[in-house]
């Protein structure tokens, strides 16, 4: 299936850190939350060895297209976790799809720069 419409809800909304989609030929609309380590900033892109540096960026900008980055995400006690990013969604391009390396599940993030 491909994906159809990808929004992120208001942040004055009640759910501010959700994400709705839907598919194609699919009449169900999806919400997946944004969990808690894309709010607090633990995971970073893993910089591949022939990349030159990241460029500058602007608070808000979008970041440019990362699929197939290695990423990191660092836990509370310390450990990391690393996993790749498979998907960019085309009708918004700041939300990536990302399946980490120990785990089943794929998670939605929308990487944009805060700071």
């Amino acid at each position: 299936m491909i994906m159809k419409y990808v929004f992120r809800l208001s942040p004055y909304s009640y759910y501010e850190h959700m994400v709705l989609y839907t598919y194609e030929k699919d009449p169900v609309l999806y919400m997946y939350q944004l969990l808690d380590d894309y709010k607090e900033g633990d995971l970073r892109i893993m910089p591949d060895s022939n990349d030159s540096p990241p460029a500058e960026r602007e608070p808000g900008e979008v970041v440019d297209s990362l699929v197939g980055k290695q990423v990191e995400y660092a836990k509370e006690d310390g450990s990391k976790r690393t996993g790749m990013v498979i998907h960019q969604v085309e009708a918004k391009p700041s939300v990536y799809f990302i399946k980490f390396d120990d785990d089943f599940h794929i998670y939605v993030y929308d990487l944009v720069k805060t700071s």
